[in-house]
């Protein structure tokens, strides 16, 4: 009986997820990928919600992509596994959803494997089977484990095994389970997440099913988020493909230098038993960065200082630290702060500055409490208007925020501390408000950053791509864990990163992972325009002759930076939007601000500017960006330094334009590729 139910659920499931899909108002052929903010290379599931890369294998002429996917929504839920095939890495055919969600059992994130010696003893008349090892999360109480399933026809039907799970620790976090064959001791090795103890665990199998714990590895590098999504393997040496290094992937879900998730590395060896780390490649921690400049209060004396209060959330005077029934606050700086947990998150008010005139680039402050858009934040008021807006991470750490003050430069403005809230997280906490040049940061862990922009995580490497190619590939999840759910798309949510090529790099810091695009993305390109040798003005005449420019485009670009150039780099323009990309020389930063690039109003903490450390080789600044209706991914250095972020522009032509705040930086080289989209469009 039990076999006959199964078979059923199994037949009726298309029927069910058609009749879901249904319910939402019909589309016409013509608008499918056509849909504002619709990703045209990247690839994106036909309607609902998508997070992980999941089962990247390379099988008989075919790169598998299965992904984290919820057939009955566009939000995160009854997570199973979407799939689509690529012969090329570029253009994607969609197929049935792989792996449901069954039996009180989620299909969490993992891998496949080409089982080529059928150690498994699934394959079928002389073919080995492909076998996905992913976790089971259970819905009805708190465990995860491992399980496998298998494929004995090109990965479009698959069987989970009839003795799963295959390994269980009797643990409400362990996932993500990523396998590879270790052929040196002639056994399946996998590196599984153990989340909440911030490391990964390692284990041997001769068959797919039965493990053996080898090792653990962990804590390190960044340990602020869990753990989660690792990935271990050799990865060749750019300067000489016959020598190799071990990659140790491990995905955090916060603490990412550009807030959020992101993705780690580590660079070691690996010995078929346990991961030692490369001790002179792991960056050290770097202290908190404060800059000279214009100091507008930091809640030290017995008072306001001239500051006028309305409401009963303030008090007459600066809190010193931790109130009454909070949690502990940190990260302030001295005694005093703006602390609104006045007798609880029931108080109200709001904290007005005397007016001050802006004379920097940037205002910096630190922040926490609650993180309620315009109830609990911190505002900027130029003529009475909110012109920037922060709120608190829903933590009662402060951190290092900032704004961009340029184009307010020579006016006059005031800050409003607001707290209009009642519910959770109805305070707001401020201290140390700096104007000055250059932005405030934070102290960092000592850890390596694949991607330093705020959409990349969740990156995970193909298995069995043939030798005769020798490329290691990869991919991630185009989004972030604060906002992914709130981005202003239908049908569809979320898209992938492009694929991308793995290298390692000798630097006098020691070993870095570098990044290119996948070279398949070169058949999208289509009309080109060339420049060679030019002064920035020069090259913005040149640039302005060949606007409006296309929605789909890859740019590269090389600077030459003359002896006191700051602040130089790109400006996309799109309708009324703006996302700036540059390169401060005197802090050695590469940054990324979508504050103004388009809809940002979706969620608080979408907006803003995120940086990278980047040390010029030969005084030459070179990009290599890819834009997309609704992404930017640029990689720096040659791939050194990578940043990855969405955007949402306003309709309308894009443009593109040079900038410098001082020095005389030359133009070497300008090459421009309007794209084609994937998707065949009616």
């Amino acid at each position: 009986m039990k076999r006959i139910i199964a078979s059923l659920r199994r037949l009726l499931r298309p029927f069910v997820a058609g009749l879901i899909i249904l319910t939402t108002p019909p589309m016409r052929a013509a608008e499918m990928y056509g849909e504002p903010f619709r990703p045209q290379f990247h690839f994106t599931p036909a309607t609902n919600w998508m997070n992980d890369p999941n089962g990247l294998v390379f099988f008989k002429g075919e790169y598998h992509l299965f992904y984290q996917f919820n057939p009955f929504g566009d939000k995160w839920g009854h997570m199973s596994w979407g799939h689509a095939v690529s012969r090329d890495l570029v253009h994607w055919e969609h197929l049935p959803v792989a792996l449901w969600e069954e039996d009180g059992v989620m299909i969490f994130s993992g891998s496949a494997v080409v089982d080529w010696k059928n150690s498994s003893g699934f394959g079928r008349n002389g073919e080995p089977p492909l076998v996905a090892i992913y976790t089971g999360h259970y819905t009805k109480r708190p465990l995860q484990n491992q399980h496998i399933a298998y494929s004995t026809d090109r990965g479009r039907t698959w069987t989970k095994f009839a003795g799963n799970p295959v390994l269980d620790i009797n643990e409400k976090d362990f996932r993500d389970p990523k396998v590879f064959w270790h052929e040196a001791t002639r056994r399946w090795v996998m590196v599984v997440a153990w989340p909440v103890q911030r490391k990964v665990r390692l284990y041997a199998s001769p068959d797919l099913k039965q493990w053996t714990h080898l090792s653990d590895f962990g804590p390190a590098g960044s340990t602020q988020g869990i753990w989660e999504c690792p990935d271990l393997f050799p990865v060749r040496v750019e300067s000489d493909t016959r020598q190799t290094r071990w990659a140790l992937i491990v995905n955090v879900g916060s603490g990412a230098p550009a807030g959020g998730s992101g993705c780690q590395y580590f660079v070691g060896d690996f010995d078929g038993m346990r991961f030692t780390l490369d001790a002179a490649s792991q960056p050290k921690a770097a202290p908190e960065f404060v800059p000279d400049g214009k100091l507008l209060a930091d809640f030290e004396g017995s008072d306001y200082g001239g500051w006028s209060a309305s409401g009963d959330a303030f008090g007459r005077q600066p809190a010193h630290g931790t109130l009454e029934r909070q949690q502990a606050v940190s990260g302030f700086r001295g005694r005093g702060l703006v602390n609104t947990f006045l007798g609880g998150d029931g108080a109200q008010g709001t904290l007005t500055s005397p007016e001050f005139e802006i004379r920097h680039d940037s205002l910096s402050f630190l922040i926490g409490g609650g993180n309620h858009a315009g109830k609990t934040c911190l505002n900027l008021l130029v003529n009475s208007n909110v012109v920037r807006t922060a709120t608190g991470d829903a933590a009662e750490r402060l951190s290092w925020k900032s704004w961009d003050v340029r184009e307010f430069r020579g006016r006059k403005a005031a800050l409003e501390i607001v707290d209009r809230h009642t519910g959770g997280w109805g305070h707001i906490n401020v201290d140390h408000i700096l104007l000055a040049d250059v932005p405030a940061r934070r102290a960092t862990e000592g850890a390596l950053w694949a991607d330093y922009g705020r959409d990349f995580y969740a990156a995970v490497s193909w298995s069995d791509v043939p030798k005769s190619d020798g490329r290691r590939l990869w991919l991630g999840w185009m989004s972030n864990w604060e906002y992914a759910q709130d981005v202003p798309t239908w049908p569809w949510r979320s898209a992938m990163s492009l694929p991308r090529e793995l290298a390692l790099r000798a630097t006098g810091e020691g070993w870095r992972l570098v990044q290119q695009p996948a070279r398949e993305f070169q058949k999208l390109r289509g009309k080109h325009y060339h420049l060679r040798k030019a002064s920035m003005a020069g090259a913005n005449q040149w640039l302005q002759k060949r606007s409006p420019l296309g929605e789909l485009l890859e740019i590269r670009v090389d600077i030459g930076l003359a002896e006191g150039a700051t602040d130089v780099g790109v400006l996309l323009q799109t309708g009324q939007g703006e996302t700036r990309l540059g390169y401060e020389g005197a802090h050695a930063r590469l940054y990324l601000d979508r504050s103004r690039s388009g809809r940002a109003d979706f969620h608080p903490k979408f907006g803003g500017r995120h940086e990278a450390p980047l040390r010029l080789r030969d005084g030459r600044l070179r990009l290599h960006m890819f834009v997309d209706s609704s992404s930017v991914e640029v990689f720096a250095n040659d791939g050194e330094v990578v940043l990855s972020a969405l955007i949402f522009p306003s309709a309308g032509p894009r443009s593109l334009e040079l900038f410098s705040k001082s020095g005389q930086p030359g133009l070497m080289e300008l090459d421009l590729w309007e794209l084609k989209s994937i998707w065949k469009r009616p």
